[in-house]
């Protein structure tokens, strides 16, 4: 499944362990609630969603890279203890507490909660001496002689053994006291975590047009070559600032990121057809309702990835522009709350303090307006361009995945938008609907034959 799906069933998962009976017994005993073990390929971002999952369910969250700790930490250290048995002293070796579950019971007093989530990540790529110790606490959730507490979940990640020569299998008695989710990179969903991160234009432009490029591990003779998931993110972040300090990225600089020179050479000569298409368009020209003709002319006759590339520009700008509206409406809302309580405390506002809000309030107003408008003109643009081909679709289509776009539009309506996007929804239940039809058509055939 893919990295949604896997964290909208983790989070199933988490509402059914602590579900609770009338008598306050948990509805799944302790003993059925199976760890959940995550396994996908590196980069795809199994451990950034636990962040996610303990914040949106209002969860404390020990996480732990099971690869950084050693044995001792693990299970705790042994210390000798006098114990009495049949009249006799003899010295007894025990152990502390361990590291990892002293933690759950600090984040216990820390957060006033008794429940939550313990997440271990790696575990599948423990030294041979924390091999047994990762065993016994997946069958038994146990560190040592000490049980993770009731209420906490646990989460476990790995990657498969064709991703790192140093993982350990699971046997069946192991993988037989787990709940395993298969995850797999699934370009469609990570692009809409690429928006709401504001990852840049040109890799969710490029990866549009060559998908098959956004994960991508290879063995070769000269040993691993790959791109994940996680080197674009890592790389926007590079992007982003070489161009704010005027550096030239180039193919070295984006290889070390992208480690797979294919790839990275690829990409790199996308960048400057990147860079070109940006000023060749002058996409805030566009949004303003300017543009050449010429600049139509051209595109009307460009090859499709180059017309993908300018329809890019034009969401990664939009989706700037509605962030920065909603950040400002979530100021004035914030703003609003905070005058309203003042009031209710001291009865009446200073008149100062009224003309300052009403001041933000008439800003952004003007900015939702001046943003209309900048939709509106790339529509005018798209449709003289494009007329309502193939294209036009991309561009309704991009909207809807930007968070951005898609709460401005929600908010403020686009009644453009809501004509194509109509259409676009009619076409794709038509399509279902004689999918449906041929799978019917195909099963009685079938019976004839």
């Amino acid at each position: 499944m893919n990295i949604k799906r896997a964290k909208q069933e983790i989070k199933n998962t988490i509402r059914a362990y602590q579900l609770k009976n009338a008598d306050g017994t948990y509805r799944i005993p302790s003993i059925r609630q199976r760890p959940v073990l995550l396994m996908g390929p590196p980069g795809v971002g199994k451990t950034q969603i636990m962040e996610q999952i303990a914040e949106e369910c209002d969860l404390p969250l020990v996480s732990y890279t099971i690869t950084h700790h050693t044995r001792q930490s693990a299970i705790g250290l042994p210390f000798i203890q006098q114990k009495e048995y049949g009249g006799k002293t003899y010295s007894v070796t025990e152990y502390t507490m361990s590291e990892i579950i002293a933690s759950v019971y600090d984040r216990m007093e820390e957060t006033g909660k008794q429940e939550g989530i313990l997440f271990i990540d790696e575990i599948n790529c423990v030294s041979e001496t924390l091999a047994p110790t990762m065993l016994q606490f997946l069958q038994c959730k146990t560190f040592g002689n000490q049980k993770v507490p009731a209420g906490w979940v646990i989460v476990a990640a790995g990657n498969p053994p064709e991703y790192n020569k140093s993982v350990r299998e699971f046997d069946i008695v192991t993988l037989d006291r787990v709940k395993k989710i298969s995850v797999e990179a699934d370009f469609p969903v990570w692009k809409e975590f690429a928006y709401e991160q504001k990852i840049h234009g040109a890799i969710i432009s490029y990866l549009e047009i060559r998908q098959e490029n956004f994960c991508r591990i290879e063995t070769t003779v000269d040993g691993k070559r790959f791109v994940t998931p996680r080197g674009w993110q890592d790389l926007s972040e590079m992007l982003y600032v070489y161009e704010e300090l005027g550096i030239t990225i180039d193919q070295e600089v984006v290889g070390q990121y992208l480690q797979n020179a294919r790839v990275a050479k690829d990409f790199a000569a996308y960048l400057d057809l990147y860079a070109k298409y940006r000023t060749d368009y002058q996409v805030d020209g566009i949004l303003k309702g300017i543009w050449k003709p010429s600049a139509i002319e051209k595109l009307r006759y460009a090859q499709f990835d180059e017309r993908l590339s300018v329809i890019g520009l034009l969401i990664s700008r939009l989706g700037e522009i509605f962030s920065e509206v909603q950040t400002l409406d979530e100021q004035v809302t914030a703003c609003y709350e905070e005058l309203k309580r003042k009031k209710a405390e001291e009865g009446e506002l200073d008149e100062q303090i009224r003309a300052a809000f009403q001041t933000s309030v008439e800003e952004r107003e003007q900015r939702i307006s001046e943003a209309a408008e900048n939709l509106e003109c790339a529509f005018d643009f798209c449709e003289t361009a494009f007329g309502e081909g193939q294209e036009l679709v991309v561009f309704v289509t991009e909207l809807t995945v930007n968070r951005y776009s898609a709460w401005f539009i929600g908010e403020n309506g686009c009644d453009r938008y809501y004509k194509y996007n109509k259409g676009l929804l009619f076409r794709e239940r038509q399509k279902g609907i004689l999918e449906e039809m041929d799978e019917v058509r195909d099963l009685m055939e079938g019976r004839k034959e």
